[in-house]
């Protein structure tokens, strides 16, 4: 959206739609809110490894906060 439109255009903007992926990306980091906040990423496989990235970093934290309520 920042870019002029003939790089946009040279990029090969003008031919892209979203698709499942990109659907699936956007709903993960809004529902987790361990979103890339900084960084926008544009490849489906790029956005299929942040999701499993972030499903870890879920993951971890449910353990910890599972392992302190059990220990009281």
């Amino acid at each position: 959206m920042t870019l002029a439109p003939e790089i946009r255009e040279e990029m090969g903007e003008g031919d892209w739609s979203p698709q499942f992926v990109d659907y699936l990306f956007l709903a993960f980091n809004t529902s987790t809110a361990f979103s890339p906040t900084d960084v926008p990423v544009l490849s489906r496989w790029a956005k299929l490894l942040m999701m499993i990235q972030s499903m870890i970093s879920l993951t971890t934290i449910a353990i910890l906060a599972a392992r302190a309520v059990n220990i009281l």
